[in-house]
């Protein structure tokens, strides 16, 4: 999967970018009291540890 991927996923359950700091972005939604942080990598591919991760 690749970073312009894995973005989608929070976009796709509401998630907006609410901070952006050089690659680092940084998601949250209403209701959410947490955010969701991506470092951002445009094309590469996302390591598979980082994967799984998200997807449990």
């Amino acid at each position: 999967m690749k970073f312009t991927e894995l973005i989608r996923l929070p976009e796709e359950k509401g998630f907006r970018i609410v901070k952006e700091k050089g690659s680092i972005r940084y998601y949250g939604k209403p209701g959410w009291d947490k955010l969701i942080r991506v470092d951002y990598h445009g094309s590469k591919e996302v390591p598979t540890i980082t994967c799984n991760a998200i997807h449990g």
